[in-house]
């Protein structure tokens, strides 16, 4: 019995280890943009040694004061896309709605001042990635609101805020991501089942890949998908995409690519299936497929390559893969329903995860440990958190 006691406590001791370091305030401070798409708000939550909170909060009314353009009075903007430049002093958001167009804003990190006129795009312009060198960003126009028709990636020079070029790929793009190197940009197409490869420099389709379940297969670059309208009504919040009367009904509705580090793969989440599956630059194919929990939505990689995050949508959690492996390492709940984006930290310590709520509950950040994968923080915010990106981080120390 003795024995046994003793047992007992040891696996309650490591049982309780990881809360116990994930209850321990980081030492650094840690910064990161979030929009809130149903309160057109834009919020800077700061994480640090005192907590996590919201320090700041930016209307979108209020870019609109700055600007000469007018403002819609009748519906929400509402903010979807949110990244960070990669010398972290631009702040760029898409709003998705507009008669009948969207638009790209520009602010100065830190301050929230708006650097230019907004641009607009296409219909429902939703996730942007901006190039490393920054004079670069590709925003996918989602279409959400449009007929089933193929959609097209927006190509905006940063410093003159000028759309360049507006590519057409395939049915509801989203999830759009540069490459290391820059010359080559990837979105998904969940309607068409496509994952697309841009050539920056030709500014048009260099590759196609089909993900159908069991399918997958390269296409020719000019196949563009489309599908005649006639599809059934979507969900959006759930993107239950389906097709009848003899049209196409994706099997794998990738919502998000995410290329590695080194640039020789990208990561492709399959919502309906329920998969995530690792492509090979150079070769163009499946490489590996790791199942996940319900939803797969958004992906990101840790800086330091160890652990994919995968946010799941309609399972409402997250889910930590070790990317060695192949193993999930966790699988935890979020404080509230429709999990959306990732950032993470660059000292591959936390992962910022935008949850969007259900009804007129707020929308949350939560914030998880990604040495103990337990949930440190939730901060709530406006209705509806969208897109999420880091953007400092501050040493102990530091000013």
């Amino acid at each position: 019995m003795r024995l046994r006691a003793v047992l007992l406590a040891m696996a309650a001791t490591l049982l309780l280890a990881p809360a116990a370091a994930a209850a321990q305030a980081p030492e650094a401070t840690y910064r990161v943009y979030v929009g809130a798409e149903s309160a057109d708000f834009l919020h800077r939550i700061v994480f640090g040694p005192e907590g996590a909170r919201v320090e700041a909060t930016i209307p979108v009314s209020a870019l609109y004061e700055q600007s000469g353009v007018p403002e819609l009075l009748t519906e929400h903007e509402a903010p979807h896309g949110v990244a960070v430049d990669p010398q972290g002093g631009v702040v760029w958001m898409t709003t998705g709605h507009g008669l009948p167009d969207g638009k790209l804003w520009k602010l100065e990190a830190g301050t929230g001042r708006l650097l230019a006129d907004p641009v607009s795009l296409g219909r429902f312009p939703a996730s942007l990635g901006v190039s490393p060198d920054g004079r670069w960003v590709y925003v996918a126009n989602f279409n959400l609101h449009g007929e089933m028709t193929p959609s097209s990636i927006s190509v905006v020079h940063a410093e003159g805020m000028v759309e360049v070029a507006r590519i057409e790929t395939c049915t509801m793009p989203h999830g759009s991501r540069v490459h290391p190197d820059g010359m080559r940009q990837y979105s998904a197409c969940m309607m068409d089942d496509q994952l697309v490869e841009i050539d920056a420099g030709e500014l048009g389709v260099a590759r196609r890949l089909f993900l159908g379940v069991g399918e997958e297969r390269a296409l020719d670059p000019d196949d563009l998908g489309f599908h005649a309208p006639g599809h059934d009504a979507h969900d959006h919040d759930a993107h239950d995409h389906r097709a009848h009367g003899g049209h196409y009904r994706a099997t794998c509705s990738p919502t998000w690519v995410q290329p590695d580090h080194a640039g020789t793969r990208v990561w492709v989440a399959c919502n309906r299936s329920d998969q995530l599956l690792e492509i090979d630059l150079e070769r163009w194919e499946v490489a590996r497929r790791f199942e996940t929990g319900r939803g797969p939505y958004n992906v990101d990689v840790t800086p330091d390559d160890r652990i994919l995050v995968v946010t799941l949508k309609q399972g409402d959690g997250v889910e930590f893969i070790d990317l060695e492996t192949g193993v999930t390492r966790a699988l935890e709940e979020t404080s509230t329903r429709v999990v959306h984006g990732i950032a993470l930290s660059p000292d591959s310590r936390y992962a910022f995860i935008s949850v969007e709520g259900i009804g007129a509950e707020p929308g949350k950040v939560d914030i998880f440990d990604l040495r103990s994968f337990t949930r440190v923080e939730s901060v709530p915010v406006g209705l509806q958190a969208s897109g999420i990106a880091f953007w400092s981080m501050e040493e102990p120390g530091g000013e």
